[in-house]
């Protein structure tokens, strides 16, 4: 089985009006000018982000039993469709149905839109504006922490009990967790119904992807990534 190593990035470099290089993710100490609110200056600096993602596909791939169907009519997995053109989109469909799948949509922004699970969307970036001062690095990191921790077996969904539940989420690393909620007036009842059945099977989070390979030994590795120990089980 092979690692998940994150590939050299021939990474964009871009200049101010002085000539000076934009230092992306360390521009403002303090608030940003209000200049820089809704303004994407070069949102082109995402690019990698393709590479990026393209890598973490072959590596699922080739490290576990998934079905995977590529075609940017599988972008219909979002909840919500991509705000800019769809230039790829791929399944990764595990075969467990006690995993959750990963759909991975390759906007012509540049960016990636992520489907994990049932019930949530993720985007990388979330804004690209000149206020957010978003980098390429730190997006990348966090879409391969969560992509990790999905195949990984933490990562669980929830829809909350009521007449106004709360949809939620969880993710679980070796260095903490992150979780988020949401109400679901916006999304489409159908889906939030067969959701609601399958994540009741499943009190105790998604489960790990199965290897490609029967009887593969369990790593003490996070998921075959540098960021530590603590996964539920890694190929």
């Amino acid at each position: 089985m092979s690692l998940y190593v994150r590939p050299p990035i021939d990474a964009p470099v871009f200049h101010d009006a002085d000539g000076q290089v934009i230092d992306y993710g360390n521009r403002w100490h303090g608030s940003p000018p209000e200049d820089t609110y809704s303004v994407d200056t070069h949102p082109e600096r995402f690019a990698p982000l393709h590479t990026v993602a393209a890598a973490l596909i072959a590596h699922l791939l080739e490290t576990y039993d998934v079905e995977v169907e590529e075609g940017t009519e599988t972008a219909a997995d979002l909840l919500h469709p991509a705000s800019h053109d769809v230039l790829r989109a791929v399944r990764l469909r595990p075969s467990d149905a006690a995993c959750a799948s990963l759909t991975l949509v390759f906007t012509a922004y540049p960016g990636i839109y992520m489907h994990a699970g049932l019930l949530h969307d993720f985007h990388y970036p979330v804004c690209g504006c000149d206020a957010c001062d978003s980098d390429w690095q730190a997006e990348a990191d966090d879409l391969e922490q969560q992509v990790l921790a999905v195949v990984a077996g933490n990562y669980r969904e929830s829809v909350e009990r009521g007449n106004r539940p709360w949809v939620e989420y969880a993710y679980t690393y070796p260095d903490g967790a992150s979780s988020g909620r949401s109400r679901p007036e916006d999304l489409p009842e159908e889906r939030l119904a067969a959701a609601r059945h399958i994540l009741h099977t499943l009190p105790e989070g998604w489960a790990p992807w199965p290897c490609s390979t029967p009887g593969s030994m369990i790593s003490r590795a996070w998921l075959c990534s540098p960021r530590g120990e603590g996964s539920r089980a890694c190929c």
